[in-house]
Formats: structure tokens, C-alpha cells, sequence
């Protein structure tokens, strides 16, 4: 199978909402929820990814010709690239009957998996999703990352028993996920969380606690004082608050505010092995993608998974010989323009 029948395939089976774009830069499904788009005005899914594109890259080849190493360590594990699968949920609601959240995730985490990756897995009111999904990453040796939306703390330890019980790498809360509508006027109550509250949350994970959602230099810090081991920096693709900035607006500054003490994922409108490598070179230690991966489960499954992923990688690998960088540690901050 090549990308460009999986993306043929995907436009037969994705629902009334998401076009299956060549490139997914949400133009084509602005201000469209439910569906892939963004909250309000539904500009923030397309900045995200035009401010990508507003970077470019820096090409040096007088440099030693060797191999391109493209692997990835994250608390113990070895991952083939720095790539993992974002978490999406309610995948009826949004994409269509093809899939519900359980047979994404299903499909999703073994597949990533397989490729040397990881996926994130997605969180829902009906607890089956989390029991589904820590099942999967189960089966794959612990090798995904369960996100939990920001329940109450009883709910939170219900799951966080199952994902203990899956031998999960690391856990994750999209923590920004307070802004969906499901989550508000919950009993008890559900959304933000205070840095004590988080703090109590993050002792009772057990592995590597990733806080997703962060925006902001305080957010960041805040993140670090409650002992996270690592954020994302993310908007939630535009889908929670109208008119935030692009995740490449943000990520210096956070990184600057995050110091070394935590690893910076960060998602956003990224599509290409080159958007990948500006991440890096803006100082993250690796990328979500979440949309496309979608578009690869519906229009190819696991098979689906690897060819994107290929890709990613390809283009990647290629930037990286072409900018004289033939590791990840050696992707740096002169290699871009900003």
C-alpha cells in the first residue's frame, strides 16, 4: 500500500466530517465540531500547522557522510524514531461508524508498536474505552501511554489501577481536556486541577507522569513543581479555546521554562518529517501526530500505520543528512530559521 492509496482509501470511510486532506492543515474542516476541526472561529487547528511552514530549515552537507540515527530513548524504552500517536477519543462522533474508540485503540497501539513507536490512547466517559485500551498496550509489553482526562480523584484511581495493572511505560492527562463539554458540570466535579491536586495524581501514577496541554511558561513550571516527568506542549489542535497560538509560537519560550529536568513532547498541526525535525530544533525531544494516524487507521489499519510512518520517518532521516545532523542530539537550534 502507498500514502497516496491509503489516503483514497481513508475519503471512502471517514464520515460526513474529515475530507482526508493530501496534507491535513485543517482548512478543509475549520470550525467543524463534531468532526476534525477547531473550536469557535476554527482557526488554531490551521495555524498551528501554518507556523510549521513559516520555518525553514538550514541545508549544511559539508559534513562527515554517515548513517543517520533516528532512535529515541524515553524512561528506559528504545523507540525506533521520535514519533508517537497522539490520543484521539470519541472516533463514532467525529470520523464516523467505521471504528469505535476501542477498535482504533486496538489497532492503533499494535500497530505502533510494531512500527517502533508508541501510540497514546484516548480516555471517555464509558469506562470500557480505558479498560480496552490498557488491554491493548498490555498485550504490546507495556510499549503505549494511556491518557486520562482530568476526572475526579476517585475516578482517576480507578483508572490508574487498570493502566498500573497494562505495565505502561508512563502515563499521560490531557489536562487542557477541562474545555470539552462532557468533561464540564460533572458530579463530582472534573477539569482543572490545582498544583496540589496534580502533585497527589502524579504520586498515585506509579511511572513517568506526562502532563499534556501545557501553553504557557507557567504551565510548564507549575507541570515541573507537581513532578511531572515530562509535558506536551499542546493546544489540543485548537479544539478547547478559540484563538490560542500555535504550539511553534510557544515551544521556545516553554522549553526555556522547562529547563532539563523534563522531557518536551509537542503536537500541533505537525505533518511531515521535516515539521518534525524544526520541533526538534526548537528544542523538543519528540512530536505527537495525531489527526493523520486517524487517517491511516481508517484508510489502511495497522498497514495504514506503517506507511505513514515510513513516511515520517523517511523525510525526516533525509533532513537530518541534509542538515548535518546524524543523531537527534545533534539536531540543533542553528539548523532552523525562525
Amino acid at each position: 500500500m502507498t500514502y497516496e492509496e491509503m489516503l483514497k482509501n481513508a475519503k471512502t470511510c471517514m464520515g460526513p466530517y474529515c475530507k482526508a486532506c493530501p496534507v491535513c492543515n485543517g482548512k478543509a474542516c475549520t470550525n467543524q465540531m463534531p468532526g476534525p476541526g477547531a473550536k469557535g472561529t476554527g482557526t488554531v487547528a490551521v495555524r498551528n500547522y501554518d507556523k510549521w511552514q513559516e520555518i525553514r530549515v538550514n541545508m549544511d552537507t559539508i559534513c562527515e557522510n554517515r548513517p543517520v540515527d533516528t532512535t529515541l530513548e524515553l524512561f528506559g524504552r528504545s523507540f525506533r524514531y521520535p514519533i508517537f500517536a497522539a490520543p484521539i477519543g470519541a472516533l463514532k462522533l467525529h470520523y464516523g461508524d467505521k471504528y469505535d474508540d476501542q477498535a482504533y485503540n486496538d489497532i492503533l497501539v499494535s500497530a505502533c508498536a510494531d512500527a517502533g513507536i508508541a501510540a497514546f490512547t484516548g480516555d471517555g466517559t464509558n469506562p470500557d474505552v480505558m479498560m480496552a485500551a490498557t488491554n491493548a498496550i498490555k498485550v504490546k509489553d507495556g510499549q503505549g501511554i494511556p491518557t486520562v482526562k482530568p476526572w475526579d480523584i476517585n475516578t482517576l484511581k480507578e483508572k490508574l489501577a487498570l493502566i498500573q495493572a497494562s505495565g505502561s511505560f508512563a502515563v499521560a492527562m490531557d489536562i487542557d481536556a477541562a474545555g470539552l463539554p462532557f468533561l464540564q458540570n460533572l458530579t463530582p466535579p472534573a477539569g482543572s486541577k490545582s498544583v496540589e491536586e496534580l502533585t497527589e495524581i502524579v504520586k498515585a501514577a506509579g511511572v513517568p507522569f506526562i502532563v499534556k496541554g501545557i501553553m504557557t511558561p507557567a504551565g510548564a513550571r507549575k507541570a515541573k513543581s507537581a513532578g511531572a516527568s515530562a509535558i506536551v506542549v499542546s493546544n489540543h489542535g485548537g479544539r478547547v479555546l478559540d484563538q490560542c497560538p500555535a504550539t511553534a509560537e510557544v515551544l521556545e519560550e516553554i522549553v526555556k521554562a522547562a529547563g532539563h529536568e523534563m522531557k518536551i513532547l509537542v503536537d500541533g498541526g505537525i505533518r511531515s518529517g521535516v515539521d518534525i525535525f524544526k520541533a526538534l530544533a526548537l528544542g523538543a525531544d519528540g512530536v505527537l501526530i495525531g489527526r493523520p494516524y486517524v487517517t491511516a487507521v481508517y484508510g489502511g489499519g495497522a498497514e495504514g500505520v506503517e506507511v505513514y510512518t515510513r513516511k515520517l520517518a523517511a523525510e525526516l532521516r533525509d533532513t537530518m543528512a541534509m542538515c548535518g545532523a546524524h543523531s537527534l542530539a545533534e539536531i540543533s537550534h542553528d539548523m532552523v530559521r525562525v
